[in-house]
């Protein structure tokens, strides 16, 4: 089997941490692992297979030789070197906000719209972590009934602001003084309406990506509404979802179709207090789907719960995902 030589940018944070771990648990063919972070973490060792590997302080020829460059270290270090890592021969699979948007790049959730990897120009974007969880409990309800409209709350764990948040909320919980704010607020014992920032409309830039990214993924304009809020669980995200459809659609009907969708999981026995939960999805990769109910208000509609690990399916497995249909593919 042909190796190849793998880039991890931001190797150091939460989610480069989990691209290691994912690419080693999903045997991933690497004949060199090669992590990159800032001058302040190079010189430090990661553990790949069970060996210590160093980690190397990202410069502009940190990509020769390298097949597969896969970037979280932010918007600002993605527009930089993504183009250098493309332009010395690598694909580059960015989990930050720098291309999503472009039409030129691919936003590409492996469940949804895996065709669209074909059409990349050496850059394919990773989406926002509650967006993927989102979509991929979406889409086959899409092909089915054709949905109207979706609104959507989210509480979101202080992983989804990095080792700052969960340091954050760590530091509260202890009676300690935080030694660097994520949050504008305390977390313990909150819930702050508020991720990233605030726009003209109203809406966080958080709740924004939510919107426009489902209708690229997805290639529909499908209405979305998103109310964003973090709270004070380490990690795993969960969705408050309401869903319109323009064609009949019962609970039943809902709840059968997703128990065969690609990467879903139904946890649905309210009677039984069998529901997704945040701490039980966290280290996995499955997207979670349970409290599935009809919606009187509407002619056709659901309200349903979903969650998932928003460092992993929402970023690092997905991530990955798109790599390995990559080379399915070479």
């Amino acid at each position: 089997m042909k190796k190849y030589t793998v880039a991890v940018v931001g190797a150091t944070g939460l989610v480069g941490r989990a691209m290691m771990s994912v690419l080693e648990e999903r045997r991933f063919p690497i004949g060199e692992i090669r992590p990159l972070a800032s001058e302040r973490s190079a010189g430090s060792s990661l553990i790949f297979r069970g060996e210590p590997v160093l980690v190397q302080r990202l410069v502009e020829r940190s990509f020769a030789g390298v097949d597969f460059a896969l970037f979280s270290a932010g918007a600002s270090v993605s527009r930089e070197f993504a183009p250098r890592a493309v332009n010395q021969g690598a694909i580059v699979i960015d989990n930050s906000s720098a291309f999503r948007m472009d039409p030129e790049v691919p936003l590409v959730v492996p469940e949804v719209n895996p065709a669209d990897v074909r059409r990349h120009c050496g850059i394919i974007a990773n989406p926002n972590c509650s967006t993927i969880q989102m979509v991929v409990v979406l889409k086959p309800l899409h092909d089915a009934f054709r949905i109207r409209r979706v609104v959507v709350s989210t509480y979101q764990s202080v992983t989804g602001a990095g080792k700052k948040g969960v340091n954050q909320l760590e530091d509260e919980l202890a009676g300690r003084e935080p030694r660097l704010k994520a949050f504008p607020h305390p977390i313990a014992l909150n819930a702050i309406p508020h991720i990233d920032v605030f726009e003209e409309s109203g809406y966080t830039k958080e709740e924004t990506k939510m919107m426009r990214e489902t209708c690229k993924i997805m290639g529909a304009e499908i209405p979305v509404s998103a109310t964003t809020v973090r709270v004070p669980v380490r990690g795993g995200h969960s969705e408050s979802v309401n869903i319109e459809f323009e064609r009949p659609a019962t609970a039943d009907d809902v709840r059968s179709l997703l128990r065969t969708a690609a990467g879903v999981v139904v946890q649905d026995d309210p009677a039984a207090s069998v529901y997704p939960m945040a701490p039980a999805a966290e280290g996995t990769d499955a997207v979670y789907v349970g409290r599935i109910r009809r919606d009187p208000t509407l002619p056709s509609g659901v309200n349903l719960w979903i969650v998932a690990d928003n460092i992993r399916k929402g970023a690092a497995t997905n991530a990955v995902q798109i790599a390995e249909m990559l080379i399915s593919h070479d």
